[in-house]
């Protein structure tokens, strides 16, 4: 990774821990973020200098370090290098194949392919997630513990406020998504996007639903959804998002990934965000994910 790359993950996760993580509802201060003080400091004239070069230095030492563990313990992945890229597409397509799924026969041009088994605690049902994000986004993963399992499968460049989230709503159980009608997108995304409480948004709308036409395994549904509201930052101000979701149900329950930017950045990131919701898939239906799951000791084994 070059040096400027660092420079600018080392930026976007630090950034990403400030207020701006109201953009990203998958992650939880709690359990994936570090706090971070900073205090004034005072000075005579001729010792400025001095400490501010001490201060500049001190201050990558430990960014770099900060990457480093949070990177550990927050499950974020950094973007791969071509070889990573090669022997991850191949993994992904190992796996889909070794269930029985359509292989991912194309991955476009600055992207990166992602399956992850989501569900792998014993609180939650199994699901399989695909989608393709773009490539220098970051990735974050939910965490497993005795109690199970927390969080959610996330993708973003959250410095600039762009993500793509997974949800997955079970209290709504199996729904056949063609016969929806708009109120029941709204009040999916609605959910989704509220996750960090009720009052971090005002003024959503559903602009627009067709049905998805993409590729998909017989039997599947995918709606396709335009939507925008405000966000109400921790700080009180208020940001314009626009976004596109992808709704389908899979087992007991309904499945989205929703991917927004913020309404001024949206002419330029509209495609990367349909790109993402156009190739998300779930699966679950008729497939055993017992031998990917976790084996707690309780249980006897």
């Amino acid at each position: 990774m070059t040096v400027s790359r660092m420079s600018s993950v080392i930026f976007t996760v630090l950034f990403s821990l400030s207020p701006v993580c109201a953009f990203s509802p998958g992650l939880s201060r709690a359990s994936h973020t570090t706090a971070f003080r900073t205090s004034r400091l005072t000075s005579s004239s001729e010792d400025f200098d001095d400490m501010a070069h001490d201060g500049r230095r001190s201050f990558f030492v430990k960014a770099s370090a900060t990457v480093a563990s949070i990177a550990g313990l927050a499950n974020i992945g950094f973007p791969e290098s071509a070889n990573a890229f090669g022997n991850k597409i191949k993994k992904i397509n190992s796996d889909l194949a070794s269930y029985g799924l359509p292989i991912i026969e194309k991955v476009p041009d600055g992207y990166s392919p992602l399956l992850e088994l989501f569900g792998k605690g014993k609180n939650r049902s199994p699901l399989l997630v695909e989608f393709v994000h773009p490539a220098d986004w970051i990735v974050t993963l939910p965490s497993n513990d005795i109690n199970g399992e927390d969080g959610t499968i996330q993708a973003g460049e959250y410095a600039k406020g762009d993500t793509a989230t997974l949800f997955v709503n079970e209290d709504l159980g199996s729904v056949d998504i063609s016969t929806q009608n708009k109120a029941f997108f709204e009040k999916c995304i609605v959910k989704a996007i509220s996750q960090r409480g009720d009052s971090i948004y005002q003024d959503f709308k559903v602009k627009k639903v067709v049905q998805g036409t993409g590729n998909y395994l017989k039997g599947q549904q995918y709606a396709i959804i335009d939507f925008t509201y405000t966000l109400i930052t921790g700080a009180g101000f208020e940001v314009d998002r626009k976004g596109v979701a992808s709704v389908t149900s899979e087992g007991n329950a309904v499945q989205l990934v929703w991917a927004a930017s913020t309404s001024i950045r949206y002419k330029k990131t509209e495609v990367q965000l349909r790109t993402i919701t156009d190739s998300f898939r779930v699966y679950a239906d008729g497939i055993d994910f017992s031998a990917r799951r976790i084996v707690y000791a309780e249980d006897g084994l």
